[in-house]
């Protein structure tokens, strides 16, 4: 015992055993002074955080973690302290504070790297290069990713290094890196298959489809998202299929080989989902989205103007980035039904927001769509500043 006390000897699991059994005590308490009582409260503290942030609150989410990281007690507990730590990163995620996010996330990796799990090491990875992505630094969401997936031994694919592929190839596409993505890509869907997790095949064809709109082949990216839904199937996540049909509607609705009886086809399938989610989502913004631009393709100026109206609606009850993709996509039809008072409006509100945001790829693109809706609707000035922001967004 005195050799135990002094630090000289480390005690085998049975003898911990032996002298918990003599100590009248739990093993759990001899060894992290914590006993079951307070362990099994800490245990529904973190459950409780939990449902919260599934259940779409993450400031109450966020407030019960970081309570839980700041009680002394969670010291002698690493494995529930790095599951409360973790979860107070995805609450902060679910608030967009990414800064926040990174800074904690980091403090994890450099902390705990030597008894993490290979599991979640590779979801610490997944998150970070997430936040690094949101936050617009493109660089370091390809390498913090590149890195685990690099160290990985290929051949045994996991679902956790499949979804970081799928981090990788966003961040990949996002900053511009189209020909590593695409020498990726094939990569990833190898591993994705021979994981045989539906949701993840899923999600890597549906990333598959915006690279080959990225590369310019439409036929691809519509095989792409078509074999995204048939492989997810009618058994998953409603709304996750709808995201992934709308994927699919405005992918064809973009190709220069959309035929009227395709889009028509569309357009009655949008109206059916979108009558079964009423609600102000960003589904129903996108099916929305889809319709305006399947009724200005097929001429219908009545019904896109109305479906314009609709879109400006859900935009009152939508976060930042998701409200200025609908606003653009306004303005961008407003050009279109020769309202450029009403599409100036919006137009004003995306660049005011885009001038606030992290220089990447996607916001070049939509400074650029903003430059070209400005120059139709003769403002050329405005229009000039917005082409010269978007060069500057890809640092030209």
């Amino acid at each position: 015992m005195s050799l135990i006390e002094s630090g000289k000897r480390v005690p085998t699991p049975s003898v911990l055993e032996l002298l918990a059994g003599k100590l009248d005590c739990s093993l759990s308490y001899l060894i992290s002074g914590v006993n079951t009582e307070q362990r099994e409260q800490i245990e529904l503290s973190l459950q409780s955080a939990r449902r919260a942030l599934d259940h779409g609150d993450p400031d109450r989410a966020r407030a019960e973690y970081a309570g839980l990281v700041a009680d002394d007690t969670l010291a002698e507990l690493p494995q529930l302290r790095r599951e409360a730590e973790l979860g107070l990163a995805d609450a902060m995620q679910a608030g967009r504070q990414w800064g926040e996010a990174i800074e904690l996330l980091t403090r994890i990796r450099e902390r705990d790297a030597e008894v993490m799990s290979t599991q979640e090491r590779v979801s610490v990875a997944c998150a970070l290069s997430r936040c690094y992505r949101h936050s617009g630094d493109l660089t370091r969401a390809v390498l913090v990713a590149e890195e685990m997936v690099d160290s990985a031994v290929r051949s045994t694919w996991s679902e956790g290094l499949v979804r970081l592929g799928v981090k990788l190839l966003v961040a990949y596409i996002e900053r511009g890196d189209l020909l590593r993505g695409s020498q990726f890509c094939r990569e990833l869907l190898v591993g994705a298959e021979l994981v045989g997790d539906s949701s993840l095949l899923a999600s890597v064809h549906r990333v598959a489809a915006i690279l080959a709109v990225e590369n310019g082949h439409g036929a691809e990216a519509i095989r792409h998202v078509e074999r995204a839904i048939v492989v997810y199937g009618d058994a998953g996540d409603p709304s996750r299929l709808r995201r992934l049909r709308s994927d699919h509607a405005r992918i064809v609705l973009s190709t220069s080989s959309a035929d009227a009886a395709s889009v028509r086809t569309l357009v009655e399938q949008m109206e059916a989902e979108l009558a079964g989610d009423p609600a102000a989502s960003i589904d129903a913004m996108r099916c929305v989205m889809n319709l305006v631009n399947a009724e200005l393709l097929r001429g219908r100026t009545g019904r896109a103007a109305e479906h314009v109206a609709a879109l400006l609606r859900i935009v009152e009850g939508l976060p930042g980035e998701p409200a200025v993709e609908a606003r653009l996509s306004a303005g961008q039809a407003l050009v279109e039904l020769k309202r450029p008072q009403d599409a100036m409006r919006e137009l004003t509100v995306v660049a005011e927001w885009l001038g606030q945001a992290p220089a990447t790829q996607r916001t070049a693109r939509m400074w650029l769509a903003v430059a070209k809706a400005l120059e139709r609707i003769g403002e050329p000035a405005r229009s000039v500043d917005a082409y010269r922001r978007a060069l500057a967004c890809v640092g030209v």
